[in-house]
């Protein structure tokens, strides 16, 4: 099968499928080497690590080194812990480095020998040293062991292994580093490969493509061009293809013979021009008659609309038209006449209703005259109602208060009363206490006395014993003379003692009066409360009667407002209708609908002049609050004399 006889589609699909696949194929290549290149970079950075964990290992057994020595010549227990301490952790960071090198058997035997070692400088002289060290007896041979050439030699192989590993780890590190530098490369050069092949296949395919697609659609393009210029003699290439130019060259060869067909066909239109132009000069005349029907049609009936217009309802078209518009000159005669009926009839009923509508203002304007004149004196009334009722709402509540204040006052008298009582008690305790206390003092005043006989015979005692009572003598003297001042002391206060029991009984007295006197007061207040009470009551039952009497009245007040306001809104309709009704007559009167009834139309009605509207009252929703009668006052509505059996 040939390339030329597939579509075009598939014509790119095969081209840019190549280009795909070469692409696809580049990147399989660059990510296989990517991750290749990924793994070398993991185990480059394993062999780094282990490389760090080498050296914290070490820098472990420097710090357990350094500790014990500390501790053999401080003897301080951190040091022990920190030898402790970095001993366990360098097991740990150990462990950590066998993981990382597990899977390079190049690091195997020398972290085995570095761990023999680290187990032989522990056993040897760690463990040796703590051990020493933790007995006191042993402490000089721990010391001695700082310069043993043993422990110095195990240390010393401790570090010789440790260097071993570390070139192990070290070729290992450059190990990976040349290959993660050589997948680089093997990535850069998949890259430059890939894209060079990639380049190349796109030139082809486009080449390919322009002379498969470009060349035959510029020949086709000069072929159509040819057409264009009137060159019906050109071959038409690629005409055997199967695919769209093929197609394409198909439908330039049936331009090709649509164009010869047009040039037969030229010919043969010159004669059936000639008779068409016969035809049509026919029609032309048949037209023209139509025309003039139809504009005699249009006039007529543009005269009788402009008569319409103007109110001439008595024309008639007379003039006859062809017979296909004949019936529409009988159907606007026709309408012309029932119009002309009908607005007579209008017109005839239109009198009435002037006449009707005049009755009904008047009667309207009488009913709102009086609506306003029973709304007023309503309203006032509600208004006074209020005044009165807020008088005695203000006298209960009054009331109220001054039974409120009574009961204060009488609860106020009550308790000082009280108090008045509990101080004739306080007193009454007071004088008791006084002569307890002048028993008291007449009792000191005996035990005075006693002690000064007591001491006068002492000092006749002390006389008779010459010398040796002389000191005796003094002291008796002293308690005399103490027992002196005892008894002067003691009637000083009977004396004041008695002053005070006389206040205290006449204090007594003026306090008892006073209770009695409260005890008067309370009574007269308690009649007070209940006059209040009764009389605050009373008011309380005239303002809540009031209240009720005043909701009626302001309920009668808005009922009689609504009907005012709709009273005044039938007026101003009423007279809305009336004036309507004039429009109405007036618009009916530029009709010429036969002399009877134009004369009908021009009469001149007897009716009353309208009046204007009167505004509708204001609602009962003002007066309710106590305004009522200052709202009225604005109003000022105009009184009729009629009477209510009147109205």
């Amino acid at each position: 099968m040939s390339l030329n006889n597939l579509k075009l589609s598939s014509k790119l699909a095969f081209a840019f499928s190549g280009v795909v696949l070469t692409v696809l194929l580049m990147v399989g290549v660059v990510f296989g080497v990517a991750l290749l290149h990924q793994q070398t970079d993991v185990d480059n950075e394993r062999s780094f690590e282990a490389e760090i964990l080498l050296e914290t290992a070490q820098l472990e057994i420097f710090n357990a080194s350094s500790a014990v020595r500390g501790y053999m010549v401080t003897g301080s227990a951190k040091s022990r812990d920190r030898a402790i301490s970095a001993e366990r952790k360098f097991h740990e960071v150990v462990a950590e480095l066998e993981k990382h090198a597990s899977d390079e058997p190049s690091v195997h035997a020398p972290l085995e020998a570095f761990k023999a070692a680290q187990r032989d400088w522990k056993t040897g002289a760690l463990d040796r040293q703590l051990g020493l060290m933790q007995n006191p007896a042993t402490r000089q041979a721990a010391l001695q062991t700082m310069s043993d050439p043993s422990v110095a030699e195990k240390l010393d192989r401790v570090r010789a292994t440790a260097d071993a590993l570390t070139e192990a780890i070290d070729l290992w590190s450059t190990r990976e580093g040349d290959e993660a530098r050589a997948s680089m490369r093997l990535i850069m050069t998949a890259l430059i490969a890939g894209g060079l092949s990639a380049i190349a296949l796109s030139v082809a395919m486009g080449w390919l493509l322009s002379r498969m697609i470009g060349a035959p659609v510029v020949s086709m393009t000069e072929v159509m061009r040819k057409l264009a210029g009137g060159d019906n003699t050109v071959e038409i290439p690629a005409r055997d293809r199967k695919d769209e130019i093929g197609d394409m060259a198909g439908a330039v060869q049936v331009f090709k013979d649509a164009a010869i067909e047009k040039l037969r066909l030229e010919g043969m239109t010159a004669e059936q021009a000639k008779a068409a132009e016969e035809e049509r000069a026919r029609n032309e005349a048949a037209k023209a008659q139509a025309a003039r029907e139809q504009q005699l049609v249009v006039d007529s009936i543009a005269t009788g609309l402009t008569k319409l217009a103007a109110g001439d309802l008595v024309f008639r078209i007379t003039q006859p038209f062809a017979p296909e518009y004949e019936k529409l000159r009988a159907d606007f005669n026709g309408a012309m006449e029932q119009l002309q009926e009908t607005m007579k009839v209008i017109t005839g009923a239109t009198q009435g209703i002037r006449s009707g509508t005049d009755e009904i203002s008047q009667a309207a304007d009488d009913l709102s005259k009086r609506t306003e004149q029973q709304a007023a004196s309503l309203e006032e009334t509600a208004a006074a109602l209020d005044q009165i009722t807020a008088t005695v709402r203000k006298t209960a509540e009054g009331a109220n208060h001054a039974r409120d204040v009574v009961s204060t006052a009488k609860g106020d008298a009550e308790h000082s009363g009280e108090v008045v009582r509990n101080a004739v008690s306080a007193m009454s305790e007071i004088e008791r206490s006084s002569q307890q206390i002048s028993q008291i003092i007449g009792v000191i005043d005996e035990i005075a006395f006693q002690t000064n006989l007591l001491a006068l015979n002492a000092g006749v005692e002390a006389a008779r014993a010459g010398d040796a009572g002389k000191g005796f003598a003094v002291v008796a003297s002293e308690v005399r003379a103490l027992a002196q001042r005892s008894a002067d002391a003691a009637k000083e206060i009977k004396t004041l003692i008695s002053a005070s029991t006389q206040q205290v009984g006449q204090g007594v007295a003026l306090v008892g009066e006073t209770g009695q006197a409260l005890e008067r007061i309370v009574a007269q207040v308690g009649e007070i409360t209940n006059i209040v009470s009764e009389i605050a009551a009373s008011a309380q039952e005239q303002a809540t009667g009031l209240n009720q009497v005043n909701t009626a009245v302001n309920q009668m007040d808005q009922v009689t407002q609504q009907n005012a306001a709709m009273v005044e809104e039938s007026t101003a309709a009423s007279h809305s209708l009336a004036t309507e009704t004039e429009e109405l007559a007036r618009l009916i009167s530029r009709f010429q609908v036969g002399q009877t009834a134009a004369a009908q139309a021009r009469a001149p009605s007897a009716r009353t002049p309208a009046r204007a509207p009167v505004a509708a009252l204001k609602t009962v929703s003002t007066h309710a609050r106590g305004g009522g009668a200052l709202a009225r006052a604005a109003a000022e509505p105009t009184v009729d004399t009629d009477s209510w059996e009147e109205f």
